[in-house]
């Protein structure tokens, strides 16, 4: 899985979920720089590390040997969860684990070396494995 080898601090703040300003589109990773094919997030939400664990296990079985792919993403903001049946208060929960915080626009994954139906099977069947709606678009549209 994905995750920092170092962190400055081992919780964050949570910050505010404004649905507005989540909403904006990306303006940063929002172009495709490696491959020809690429998974482009439609939707806001956070990503956790597993989600694109699992997403790239299942790329990496639909392509084979012979594709390339590149993960444009990379889970640092932690994750707090209390256990199960605690009570309110006695401070911040234990790190459960990382996440990114994707916003519409973002190009989570690339493809390239495969033929077109290859890459866009395997970024469709990446694209169910996230918490995002996706497109999949190619380096000429």
């Amino acid at each position: 899985m994905l995750v920092p080898k170092k962190v400055k601090y081992r919780k964050w703040q949570s910050h505010r979920k404004s649905d507005a300003r989540l909403a904006k589109p990306d303006t940063r990773g929002n172009t495709i720089s490696f491959g020809s094919f690429a998974l482009k997030a439609e939707t806001p939400a956070r990503v956790r590390s597993n989600q694109l664990e699992s997403a790239r296990k299942v790329m990496s079985r639909t392509l084979t040997k012979v594709g390339k792919f590149w993960i444009r993403v990379f889970p640092d903001r932690p994750i707090t969860r209390k256990p199960a049946e605690v009570s309110m208060g006695k401070g911040k929960g234990d790190l459960d684990g990382y996440c990114f915080e994707v916003r519409p626009g973002r190009i989570i994954f690339e493809v390239d070396g495969v033929s077109a139906e290859i890459a866009k099977e395997a970024l469709r069947k990446a694209g169910t494995k996230l918490p995002v709606k996706t497109r999949i678009i190619s380096r000429e549209s």
